[in-house]
């Protein structure tokens, strides 16, 4: 058996665990790569790049139909669904050799992993030995618990980004991100598509507001959105067809289509690891427990990325991978702070984005905050585009002005979102960022007028607390 030794070793190179390697090589640690393959990772092989591929042609297919109100009548319009997959096994294939080309320049052992003790890892028929460890081995597709989803079948995430067909008719479980820019990606492609979920709106997790308007604006382009549903069991019919029974205000329904996508989430991917024998807590869903250093049970080995069960966003795991690296070459104590950090999109349309403080985060924490909002129905460049729906709003201290977070439902959300975040960065109030020059007429001058409603509402409470003062002054 062979058995090396490194300073840092770190399990899974897809994108944080390959920004911990470079981070920690240029900290002055000597690193090892391990990979299940095929290398990669999530975002580039079945994540964020593969499904944008594919919903650059839903979109494209989509704008064609909407362009009638533009005065443009397009025909005959059809789509080639093999070449829409091929394209994207051509880009995924390019994204992935740039990445592998960087992990080749780290000594790399491909093969499922093992901890063998708080210092050893086994990869095949090789044990490495390491100061310090690096988890990052990401997130697999959750097993089917709905009673009969895995004796009717369906299929998942993964498999849908490889469908060169598209279904008549199709039922999508779940409400979050991956339910809804894959469903909108079928609809679009023409399956009558029928989104179920739990939560009274999609995207359980965002403020109601933001959720209910994409909820509407998914119904108002015909895709049909069950919300409120306690899923019962799913039985196969004798003609090949699925059906869905669930319970919704109390009453029983089943809603029937040929196939079912099954997008109820994701889990992190520890079974195998070994991760008692290291040392390393891992809670009932699987998920490994860090701190802010991104250290683990075992301070010798940090967890980054999906595994952690938290913020299953690329740019976090690049982030924590960064902070572990530089934390495990050095045996440092830098520390996550994810108030801005964890700022996310979901590239649905109208796309939603949202940075900082959520309103029901400040609802829960209690804070006194005001809040200014605006339709892009009453914004110039958006009715000159035809894309009018959703809004966009901000929430800022009424006693400073800073700005504690915001949010989009629109056109371009994932673009427009990226001047607010820089605004905050530099800890910016709304009447700064009111004087900020706004090109006329563009979609991002929209951001100036919640910044003008909360100035305004300060302004007034201002003048309220005054009055007050006066008043409390001149009693007896």
């Amino acid at each position: 058996m062979n058995r090396f030794h490194y300073d840092v070793v770190v399990v899974g190179a897809g994108s944080g665990g390959y920004a911990a390697a470079r981070t920690a090589r240029e900290s002055g640690a000597s690193v090892a790569l391990v990979d299940r393959g095929p290398l990669g990772g999530l975002c580039i092989l079945q994540g964020c790049m593969p499904s944008k591929a594919l919903l650059a042609t839903s979109d494209a297919l989509h704008d064609l139909r909407a362009a009638v109100e533009l005065g443009v009548h397009a025909t005959g319009v059809t789509t080639d669904v093999p070449h829409v997959v091929a394209r994207k096994r051509a880009l995924v294939r390019g994204f992935a050799d740039y990445r592998i080309e960087g992990i080749e320049t780290f000594p790399h052992y491909i093969g499922e992993a093992s901890f063998l003790s708080h210092g050893e890892l086994l990869v095949g028929d090789t044990v490495l030995e390491a100061k310090r460890f690096i988890v990052a081995t990401g997130s697999i597709i959750g097993p089917p618990r709905l009673p009969g989803l895995a004796e009717a079948g369906a299929f998942d995430s993964d498999e849908a980004l490889e469908r060169e067909t598209i279904p008549k008719s199709l039922i999508v479980l779940g409400g979050g991100y991956v339910a809804c820019e894959l469903g909108q990606y079928f609809a679009r492609m023409g399956a009558a598509t029928t989104i179920v979920c739990r939560a009274p709106h999609l995207l359980s997790q965002a403020d109601r507001d933001v959720g209910e308007e994409l909820t509407a604006c998914f119904r108002t382009e015909g895709i049909e959105v069950v919300t409120g549903a306690t899923f019962e069991r799913v039985e196969r019919d004798a003609d090949g067809s699925r059906t869905v029974h669930v319970k919704v205000g109390g009453e029983s329904r089943a809603i029937r289509a040929d196939e079912i996508f099954n997008a109820l989430g994701r889990v992190p991917q520890t079974e195998g690891l070994g991760l008692d024998r290291a040392g390393v807590h891992v809670d009932a869903g699987g998920a490994i427990a860090v701190d802010a250093s991104l250290r683990t049970s075992n301070p010798d080995i940090f967890a980054i990325g999906d595994v952690t069960g938290e913020y299953a966003l690329v740019h976090v795991a690049i982030y924590q991978g960064e902070i572990a690296g530089r934390n495990a070459a050095k045996g440092a104590d830098e520390r996550a702070v994810y108030d801005l950090v964890k700022t996310h999109t979901v590239f649905s349309e109208p796309q939603v984005a949202v940075v900082g403080k959520t309103e029901r985060e400040l609802e829960a924490e209690g804070a006194v905050y005001v809040v200014g909002r605006y339709e892009f129905a009453e914004h110039g460049k958006a009715m000159t585009m035809g894309r009018t729906q959703g809004f966009v709003k901000m929430m800022a201290d009424p006693n400073d002005g800073r700005i504690l977070g915001a949010a989009v439902v629109g056109p371009f959300g994932s673009e427009l979102i990226h001047e607010v975040i820089v605004a905050m960065r530099y800890d910016a109030t709304v009447t700064e960022f009111m004087r900020i020059p706004h090109l006329h007429p563009t979609l991002s001058e929209i951001w100036t007028y919640p910044a003008e409603e909360c100035a305004e509402q300060m302004g007034a409470r201002k003048a309220i607390d005054q009055q007050m003062q006066v008043a409390t002054s001149a009693r007896p």
